[in-house]
C-alpha cells in the first residue's frame, strides 16, 4: 500500500506530513518507557523483518497482491510506540534506497501503515485480551484479530485523504468500495503472518513479546488424579537471559527471506496499485526521486542476473534496515537513561 508521489495533492501530503512527524515525536518520547537493555536491538531486528516480510507479496485475487503493512506485529512484539518507529524506519528506507512509496507521500505512508494500523490494531488487541483468558493461545487470537482489522483500516484512512486531496476525479464510493474491499483480503494474509511470529516468539521467549507481558500461565500436575498449580519458581532476571539466540535467529531469517524467499513472492501488484490502474487514480503519478538509486525497484543496479540482484537488495535492505532501526532505538534507551534522576547521596551524619 505504498502511496507513490502524485495520488495525494500537495496540502494534504503537506498536512500529512506535520501530523507523521508529531506522531514519530510522541512515539519517540513513548519508546523511552517500552525500551531497555534487551527491546532495543530487538525492535532494530523487527524493523528489518518488516522490511524483509513485505518483500513477499503474496496473491489474493486475480492479478492481484498484497504484503504485510507490519503495525500490528511492531506494536504486538515491541510496543505501539516504537512499532510505529519501526514501521517509519522501514518506510523511510524503502523511500531513500529502493524508491518504493513517494518521497512526497512518506508523510502519508507513515500516517496511513504506521500510525492508523498500529493504533488501529493494538486497540483491538489490547481490548480483546480484557476479555479473553490469560493464555498464550488469547495472545496470539487477539494478534490475528488485530492485524485483520488494521489493514481495510488503513485502506479507509488512505481513502479519507484521497477524499480531501486526490488528483484525480474518480467517484470515491467507488474508491473506497475497491480499496477496502481487496484490503479484506489481504488483512487475512497479515493476520496470519501475525499470529505465527507471534506465537512462534512467545513459544521461546514470551518476556520478549511486549503485548504478552503479565502472561504466567502456571504450570499444573496431576496429584491425585487432579490437575493442581505447580509451586511458583523463582524467575530468572531478566537481564540474565540473553536475547542473542533470538537476535540471530530472526536476523537469519530476514536474510533467507530477503535475500532468497523473495525471488518467489508473486509479481502482480499490490492492493493500491491495482485499484489505482483499474479506476485511473494513477494517471497523475509522479516519477519517484531516488528512480536513480543503484537499489531502485530491489534491484542491484549493473546485477544482470534477476535471481542474484533481487537477492543481494533484499539483503543489503534488511543490513541497512536492522542498522538504523539498532541505532535509533538505542539512541532513544540511551536517551532514557540519561534523563533518569540521580540519586542524592545519604549523610552518614
Amino acid at each position: 500500500m505504498h502511496v507513490p508521489d502524485g495520488f495525494i495533492n500537495a496540502p494534504v501530503s503537506v498536512a500529512a506530513g506535520v501530523a507523521a512527524v508529531a506522531a514519530v515525536a510522541v512515539s519517540l518520547r513513548g519508546a523511552r518507557r517500552e525500551l531497555d537493555e534487551r527491546t532495543a536491538p530487538l525492535a532494530g531486528l523487527v524493523a528489518a523483518f518488516i522490511f524483509a516480510v513485505q518483500m513477499l507479496n503474496f496473491p489474493v485475487a486475480a492479478g492481484t497482491s498484497g504484503h504485510l503493512l507490519g503495525g500490528a506485529l511492531a506494536a504486538i512484539l515491541v510496543g505501539p510506540y516504537t512499532g510505529v518507529l519501526c514501521v517509519s524506519v522501514v518506510l523511510l528506507m524503502q523511500g531513500i534506497l529502493f524508491a518504493d512509496g513517494g518521497l512526497t507521500a512518506l508523510g502519508v505512508n507513515i500516517t496511513v501503515m504506521g500510525v492508523v494500523t498500529v493504533l488501529l490494531s493494538y486497540g483491538v488487541f489490547r481490548g480483546l485480551l480484557k476479555v479473553l483468558p490469560g493464555t498464550r493461545a488469547s495472545v496470539t487470537a487477539a494478534a490475528f484479530t488485530g492485524a485483520l482489522f488494521s489493514v481495510p483500516g488503513a485502506a479507509a484512512a488512505f481513502t479519507a485523504l484521497y477524499a480531501v486531496g486526490g488528483t484525480t476525479d474518480v467517484p470515491l464510493g467507488k474508491v473506497f468500495t475497491a480499496m477496502v474491499g481487496v484490503h479484506v483480503l489481504i488483512g487475512i494474509g497479515e493476520a496470519a503472518i501475525t499470529a505465527a511470529t507471534v506465537g512462534a516468539v512467545i513459544a521461546v521467549r514470551p518476556d520478549l513479546v511486549h503485548g504478552a507481558r503479565g502472561l504466567a500461565a502456571p504450570l499444573k500436575l496431576r496429584v491425585g488424579g487432579e490437575l493442581v498449580d505447580a509451586p511458583a519458581a523463582a524467575p530468572a532476571p531478566a537481564a540474565a537471559r540473553s536475547t542473542k539466540k533470538v537476535w540471530a535467529t530472526g536476523l537469519v531469517t530476514a536474510l533467507v527471506l530477503a535475500g532468497f524467499v523473495s525471488f518467489y513472492a508473486s509479481a502482480s501488484p499490490d492492493g493500491l496499485e491495482k485499484v489505482a490502474a483499474d479506476q485511473g487514480i494513477d494517471a497523475t503519478v509522479e516519477e519517484h526521486a531516488a528512480a536513480g538509486s543503484p537499489l531502485a525497484d530491489y534491484s542491484v543496479k549493473d546485477v544482470t542476473d534477476a535471481r542474484l540482484s533481487g537477492g543481494l537488495a533484499g539483503a543489503l535492505g534488511v543490513g541497512a534496515t536492522v542498522a538504523v532501526g539498532t541505532g535509533v532505538f538505542w539512541a532513544v534507551r540511551r536517551r532514557r537513561t540519561d534523563e533518569q534522576p540521580v540519586s542524592a547521596p545519604v549523610s552518614a551524619g
